[in-house]
């Protein structure tokens, strides 16, 4: 079997990826990346967040994206009910990029793949890794076997990096899987021609609403630049099992027991049949090992009901590839204190909202009619995803976010 050697393998060419493999690209590093899909592809997390802007930009594949014509995003809003909400991600506590976009991912992820391509990256389409050998003392061996046909062959770099999202690749084949904390949540979804003529509708803003009888249940109204928009639901696996088996036909039931939305989208045309995505959550025993890192969704998914997927992803990569350059530059690098812990203060400050979203006390707190400014513009900022300044105390204490619903039931 044939062995090419490379500076660093990444596998997968989503956002994570192709971020990754651009910022590496800078510094003249030879970089392979094996895809098992062909792009263009369907994926989900199409509401992008203000802070991954700074690491796109920082790739060298901001203008690519802005070029690319999708739907401008200033924020988020949000119904329960008659209750309404908005916040505008330019009026945050943090400074940074206050806008971004609203995408479909299967362009916006061939844009980046492209832009790191053009960079001079080496992207492999239908390519599936069946096993890696990584240890102390040797750098990591990929085997590959070509979906298109071809002989299997190998790939050795001195540095892995797994960006396979919910394929999760390394932590299949390198028994690093641990269960989530999170209770088994299901995501039924589609793409529809929305025919939305409501004024007060901001096609600027990912709109999340929440059904009228189950806290825990969300809805995502994602418009596109094109008329279109991404439309899903979230609940617990057991609240999908009285409904259709037939993932369209459940969708619009739920749709349908929303008053506020079912108006909102009257006028859709449901041209595209629905998917569904169960159990989502995951978590890994370590984000890196000897050679290898996990990065994005490929190491950990919380919910998508902030989107953060593709802010968590890029972050991971820009991190991951500091670590990498310090290391070829003769540093020693601690990949647990100069990764995996940074890394995971994002993380942690999202998980604590999105904990608090499912027990109801974030809407109580959004949904306050009495509400700070200066802590509105808190919670705005890691809603835009800017989860790792410290010098906000929702990111500082993620356990404040408990006391201030404690305030807001009283």
């Amino acid at each position: 079997m044939r062995v090419e050697t490379c500076d660093v393998c990444i596998i997968g060419a989503g956002p994570s990826g192709a971020v990754a493999a651009a910022l590496l690209r800078q510094q003249g590093l030879a970089v392979t990346v094996l895809e098992q899909q062909q792009f263009p592809r369907f994926s989900i997390g199409e509401s992008l967040l203000p802070q991954s802007m700074e690491y796109i930009q920082k790739a060298g594949l901001l203008q690519d994206v802005v070029e690319a014509g999708f739907q401008y995003k200033n924020g988020a809003a949000f119904r329960r009910g008659e209750k309404r909400t908005a916040f505008d991600f330019r009026d945050k506590f943090s400074c940074g990029w206050g806008t971004t976009y609203q995408v479909q991912r299967a362009a916006f992820d061939k844009v980046l793949a492209d832009g790191a391509a053009k960079a001079g990256a080496d992207i492999r389409y239908r390519q599936q890794v069946t096993a890696v050998t990584v240890g102390e003392g040797q750098q990591p061996l990929v085997t590959v076997q070509p979906l298109e046909g071809g002989d299997s062959y190998q790939v050795q770099a001195r540095h892995l990096l797994d960006a396979s999202g919910f394929g999760r690749t390394l932590p299949r084949l390198l028994d690093l899987e641990f269960p989530s904390q999170f209770p088994v949540r299901a995501a039924t979804f589609t793409h529809v021609q929305d025919g939305i003529k409501d004024p007060s509708f901001d096609r600027n803003k990912i709109l999340v609403t929440v059904h009228p009888e189950h806290v825990d249940v969300w809805f995502w109204t994602i418009p596109f630049s094109n008329g279109r928009c991404s439309l899903g639901v979230v609940a617990r696996a057991e609240f999908f099992a009285k409904y259709s088996t037939d993932a369209t036909e459940r969708l619009k039931a739920i749709v349908a027991e929303t008053p506020t939305l079912s108006t909102l989208l009257e006028n859709a045309v449901w041209d595209t049949p629905a998917n569904e995505l169960k159990g989502y959550a995951a978590n890994v025993k370590s984000l890196w090992g000897p050679g290898f890192a996990l990065l994005g969704n490929a190491g950990e998914f919380l919910d998508p009901v902030f989107s953060s997927g593709v802010t968590i992803a890029v972050r991971s990569a820009d991190l991951a590839v500091s670590c990498i350059l310090r290391e070829r530059a003769g540093e020693t690098v601690n990949w647990e204190a100069d990764y995996a812990v940074p890394l995971r203060t994002g993380v942690d400050a999202f998980r604590a909202f999105v904990e608090s979203w499912y027990r109801g006390g974030f809407q109580d707190v959004i949904f306050h009619q009495d509400q700070n400014p200066e802590v509105r513009r808190m919670i705005s900022s890691i809603l835009a995803g800017y989860a790792w300044d410290k010098s906000n105390p929702y990111v500082a204490k993620p356990e404040r976010m408990a006391t201030l619903e404690a305030l807001c039931a009283a």
